[in-house]
């Protein structure tokens, strides 16, 4: 006699929007970004100036924006305040809940030193500018460089903990094998360098700078961090083959069968490999060397440097869609049933139209530093920056002024 037995799963939503892929992705560019600054603006390395400007505006803009996205993937966001009224140390997102505010205010810190000299530069402008520059720089004594640099280093310990919180919140979670491994944290940390350091070069050109020192010091952060997230994913896979049980094993049979998987391994890879080629073709160009004005030999570096932020576009491509890839695709496996759950992303304020607003939050607060901040003299306090006038023609917002800044192109 023949019987057949019927098993019924249920099917549950997914837990994490797209507004969880805004946060993560914002999060890791904003600390990635300061530790680009860092080696300006508190360890007082003079030639990451341009540098450090330019990630210092990608570090406070995504850190502003990054909490906002995160409040809306809480789906009910007025009730942050029970992780502190309920607070549990053995919760990773109830300890990044006390780490993320502290950071917070320790990168505005850190921003509001290292603009202040300029600040109060401005604080003679006509206008709006001169009014925000005047009760924004809190005075006209001089910033101390030692308090940067306390600051700076405040930072960078509490960014420690946004790498950390962030990766193991994701890693503890058993139920889903893809997340439930060591190397999804160093992995979501190297892939912010790459997007960090890609925004870095994108704002470089469309800022107008165009500083040559900063594209070559870009371009040696991604062929690091590329090489890193290489041996990373291939470690990663290595130990999934070759162990028969274990959380990597274990996602790699999830997976295995899924034709979509297999593109976004092979889309990973090969992008992946594309950038690290391109880089290290820009990066061994020989430097050019063209007589001045006077008959004086100069070095320039290679002209293809002009399309560096395209690469920059590619690896802020590869930043974000790693973290949709970990963040929503995972959510695609079945738990309780075979096969593969399919997800449309809806075009309300939980799909596309909070992935474009967004982005768009973040644009603005990009535009209103650009439009009240003289964030391109930026330095490690000290005395107050040369004044600067709206009057003034392009040259005098440039990098060409003090401290080994390079020239405006």
């Amino acid at each position: 006699m023949n019987s057949t037995i019927e098993l019924l799963a249920p099917r549950y939503d997914i837990a994490w929007y797209p507004w969880a892929v805004q946060y993560f992705f914002m999060i890791a560019v904003s600390y990635a970004s300061l530790w680009l600054a860092a080696p300006a603006l508190v360890f007082g390395k003079k030639a990451w100036l341009p540098t450090a400007r330019l990630a210092l505006i990608a570090c406070v803009s995504t850190t502003l924006v990054a909490p906002v996205a995160l409040l809306a993937d809480l789906h009910q966001p007025l009730r942050f305040w029970h992780f502190y009224a309920y607070a549990n140390s053995h919760s990773w997102m109830s300890i990044g809940s006390v780490v993320l505010p502290l950071y917070l205010v320790s990168v505005l810190g850190l921003a509001w030193l290292a603009w202040r000299p300029a600040l109060q530069a401005q604080r003679s402008t006509p206008g709006l500018s001169g009014m925000l520059a005047t009760w924004l720089s809190l005075g006209s004594g001089t910033t101390p460089r030692a308090m940067v640099a306390v600051v700076g280093l405040a930072a960078l310990g509490l960014s420690s903990g946004i790498m950390l919180y962030t990766g193991a919140e994701l890693a503890i979670v058993k139920a889903r094998p893809l997340w439930n491994t060591v190397w999804l944290p160093p992995m979501l940390a190297t892939t912010g360098f790459i997007a960090a350091s890609g925004l870095v070069l994108v704002l470089n050109r469309v800022s107008g700078l165009c500083s040559q020192d900063a594209i070559r010091q870009m371009l040696y952060v991604l062929l690091g961090a590329c090489v890193l997230a290489g041996l990373i994913a291939l470690s990663w896979f290595l130990d999934g083959v070759n162990a028969y049980v274990g959380s990597v094993a274990a996602a790699l049979e999830s997976v295995r069968y899924s034709a979509s998987w297999r593109s976004t391994a092979l889309w990973g890879s090969t992008t992946g490999i594309a950038l690290f080629a391109a880089v290290l073709f820009l990066l061994t160009r020989p430097t050019l060397r063209q007589k001045d004005v006077r008959g004086v030999l100069s070095s320039s570096q290679p002209a293809l440097f002009a399309w560096a932020w395209l690469l920059g576009l590619v690896a802020i491509h590869m930043g974000w869609m790693f973290r949709w890839v970990v963040l929503m695709d995972v959510q695609h496996v079945a738990r309780n049933s075979a096969g593969f759950h399919h997800y449309g992303i809806p075009a309300g304020s939980s799909g596309i139209l909070g992935i474009v607003g967004t982005f768009g939050l973040w644009l603005a607060a990009i535009l209103l530093i650009e439009l009240f901040i003289p964030w391109r003299q930026a330095q490690q306090g000290g005395l107050i920056a040369t004044p600067t006038h709206a009057t003034q023609d392009a040259s005098t917002h440039s990098l060409t002024a003090k401290k080994g800044a390079s020239s405006h192109v």
